[in-house]
């Protein structure tokens, strides 16, 4: 009580300014939603995340001189990891509903994963993946210690002479049931204003409602016409506002893109995001409802703290950077 007391007269004091520092995330109630001016005097609690992989123009093949493995904040191997990335993080919430604005550098844009172009001639798809973040919410009220090292496992490892080999797999293990798992992809969720609501279990990551929300935007998969995914030959199918190319003269320049996303429903449709890419830093705002009677996801209330770990992917699907240390957001009660 006189805990809470006190971190409530230190956001007082300081609101002139324009962050406060705090050593976990604090969530203030609001009447309203927040505002500009609201996020801009919001407490701030920055979390470092390692061990990813930042997308440059060059990147080094040679396995003697790069990273061999750099994708976990649990197990790396090769040469030295790059350096972290600092996420700021702030959070409000109002009777019903729960604010969570996440902010981190990024030079890069990357929200066209496997985009098509059309030379005139033929189409081509790039090799471009798109920048994203996961949450994980072990659901308990009460902080524990945990990190998501606890829920990324190597499957499938090996070293053959100056070769290795491995598999990241999201799972649980142990006496871990099930954790709440909020995943924002810059173009196939970003880009239609979501996160994927998901969980977490033994046997990995599964949405919130069964189904893959989430396909190639390819001829060869659509219509199974013997070719693989985006392999010389394969075309889109849909255009970038989904309508079908078929019958229609496409100029060269075209674009279309890589992956097809279906707009999620009930369970999984429960977090929405608003998300932009200013100064070179993404500033991604989630809303959830904080009591949405999901026994799949966490519950948030009034007064009570709540563990997480927070991963970033830069232009990829698996090097993800990931929190090492315990985290929390604090919602605090008004007559605290």
């Amino acid at each position: 009580m006189l805990r809470i007391s006190l971190i409530l007269l230190l956001l007082l004091a300081l609101s002139a300014c324009n962050e406060v520092p705090s050593e976990k995330v604090v969530s203030l109630k609001l009447q309203h939603p927040p505002s500009d001016a609201d996020w801009q005097r919001a407490a701030v609690h920055r979390i470092s995340v390692v061990g990813g992989r930042p997308h440059k123009e060059i990147l080094f093949p040679d396995i003697d001189q790069d990273m061999v493995h750099t994708s976990t904040a649990s197990c790396h191997h090769g040469a030295a990891l790059p350096e972290p990335i600092t996420v700021e993080v702030r959070s409000f919430y109002t009777d019903s509903q729960l604010y969570l604005q996440l902010k981190w550098p990024d030079a890069t844009a990357d929200r066209q994963i496997r985009q098509w172009r059309y030379n005139g001639e033929s189409w081509q798809t790039s090799n471009a993946m798109e920048d994203g973040f996961g949450i994980l919410w072990p659901g308990k009220r009460k902080p524990e210690k945990f990190s998501c090292a606890r829920a990324c496992h190597l499957d499938d490892f090996g070293v053959q002479g100056a070769r290795f080999h491995a598999q990241n797999r999201m799972k649980l293990a142990g006496t871990d049931t099930r954790f709440d798992l909020w995943n924002w992809r810059a173009e196939r969720t970003g880009r239609f204003g979501f996160a994927d609501d998901r969980y977490l279990d033994q046997e990995g990551m599964h949405g919130d409602l069964p189904g893959e929300l989430f396909r190639e935007n390819s001829r060869a998969v659509l219509q199974e016409n013997g070719l693989k995914a985006f392999a010389d030959g394969d075309q889109p199918v849909y255009d970038q506002e989904g309508e079908p190319f078929a019958g229609r003269f496409i100029p060269a320049g075209s674009t279309a893109p890589g992956y097809l996303t279906e707009l999620p429903s009930g369970d999984r449709a429960d977090i929405s995001a608003h998300s932009e890419h200013v100064d070179g830093h993404w500033v991604v705002t989630l809303r959830r409802a904080l009591q949405t009677g999901s026994p799949r996801d966490v519950q948030f209330s009034s007064g009570q703290e709540f563990a997480f770990g927070l991963s970033v992917m830069d232009n990829t699907l698996y090097d993800h950077y990931a929190s090492k240390y315990e985290e929390s957001l604090l919602l605090v009660a008004e007559d605290d």
